[in-house]
């Protein structure tokens, strides 16, 4: 069995405006935590030299030593100017969001997988009807009481225009306000869903050119002297890692004798494109690394309920080759892996359940093949190591839910 001595792991974030220190930050603070309850040694260092979002990790995991490098793949600032649309083009992305998965039927076919992650993309659209619907009966209610005074006065004629515009301006300030607090995330959620539908499941040109710089990064890394290269994704950054490592593939651009390519996701949401119409890249791309010369291992858990949980992306997609390889789907299972105490802190708390993937775990069971993500990315062992004598979940969805299947060319 090989062993792994030095590893490069790339990760590609979702849909995130935060940039690349953020994830830094985290990956130090869960893996010293990780370090403390599993007595890993784990050392931070500084980037290799020419990578701007990346930092270096010497760790002593499960008795041996490995140096990691890790690296953020970026695209922030696309995400960031996505999130500038003001409240006018927030609404009309609305009208438009649920017009695609409405009218393509994907919404329904969705609710067929899972229900979690499609009200998690409903509960946008009410909150922001709902606010919308808070700002219109303000703005009457205040057009209506300066009318009523202006009348009282004797200038109820004159004040009826200027009564209502001042409600307006209030109605639309109300709405600027919710849109910069945000305290329910609609806004950033409305935008997300928005940005993954705006081509009917195609990538927009921007992404697809950052992906097309995501794929030399990789191409780069594997040149290099790593034994392992390891390509996470987190959310949607799972349909990005599946397309750039299929673009990688197509072009001969894994070298052969070179470090073993890992494909790791995350709390994928792969169906909500997948699903729709013009996706034919991303379908192509699953088919292709369904049976690739890549161990794939897709890690979810059923309490993450903006993932589509143990759902099979390629096979639910309906673009299963005979013979299919990957993914091996399996469960983060957070009632195992969590203590009771920890669980309970994260009540409620969705977007923190979405991001524990990246976090500690504190009640881990026996064995090498209980999902970590430190073990993984710190260990001695390859991905497909570790998890290659791993059954796929017993609660794994495989049946093909999907309208449209056909794929590029």
């Amino acid at each position: 069995m090989a062993r792994v001595t030095r590893r490069h792991v790339l990760y590609i974030p979702g849909f995130d405006p935060v940039p690349p220190r953020a994830y830094r930050e985290r990956y130090r603070r869960e893996a010293a935590r990780q370090a403390q309850i599993s007595g890993y040694v784990v050392e931070h260092g500084e980037p290799p030299e020419g990578v701007r979002f990346g930092w270096h990790v010497d760790a002593v995991v499960e008795g041996e030593e490995v140096a990691v490098d890790l690296e953020v793949l970026y695209w922030a600032d696309l995400v960031r100017a996505q999130m500038r649309g003001g409240v006018a083009a927030t609404y009309w992305a609305l009208l438009r969001t649920a017009w695609i998965y409405v009218s393509s039927g994907a919404l329904w076919r969705l609710m067929r997988l899972r229900k979690g992650p499609v009200i998690a993309a409903l509960y946008p659209v009410l909150v922001l009807l709902g606010q919308l619907v808070l700002a219109g009966v303000g703005a009457l209610a205040l057009g209506a009481v300066i009318t009523w005074l202006g009348g009282r006065a004797g200038f109820e004629e004159i004040m009826v225009g200027p009564a209502y515009g001042a409600g307006l301006v209030l109605g639309i300030a109300f709405l600027r306000w919710c849109a910069g607090r945000d305290h329910f995330y609609a806004w950033y959620l409305m935008k997300d869903y928005a940005f993954a539908s705006s081509l009917r499941g195609a990538y927009p040109p921007d992404q697809a050119a950052r992906m097309a710089a995501f794929a030399d990064r990789i191409a780069e890394v594997l040149q290099g002297d790593a034994d392992e290269v390891l390509v996470v994704g987190h959310s949607s950054g799972a349909s990005i890692a599946v397309s750039v490592l299929a673009d990688l593939i197509r072009a001969g651009r894994v070298p052969e004798g070179g470090p073993i390519l890992s494909l790791l996701t995350l709390g994928q949401v792969v169906p909500m494109v997948s699903f729709l119409p013009e996706a034919r890249r991303l379908r192509g791309d699953l088919a292709l690394m369904s049976g690739a010369d890549v161990p794939w291992v897709d890690v979810s858990a059923p309490g993450d309920g903006c993932s589509f949980a143990l759902c099979d992306p390629v096979a639910v997609t309906g673009v299963a080759p005979e013979g299919q390889r990957w993914p091996l789907v399996v469960s983060a299972a957070f009632t195992q892996t969590l203590s009771e105490a920890a669980r309970a802190g994260l009540k409620w708390r969705l977007f923190d359940l979405h991001f524990q993937y990246l976090n500690a775990f504190d009640a881990l069971p026996e064995g090498r093949d209980a999902y970590e993500y430190f073990r993984v990315t710190l260990g001695p062992m390859t991905l497909w190591e570790r998890f290659g004598a791993r059954a796929p979940s017993g609660s794994r969805i495989a049946r093909t839910v999907n309208r449209y299947t056909d794929i590029a060319p």
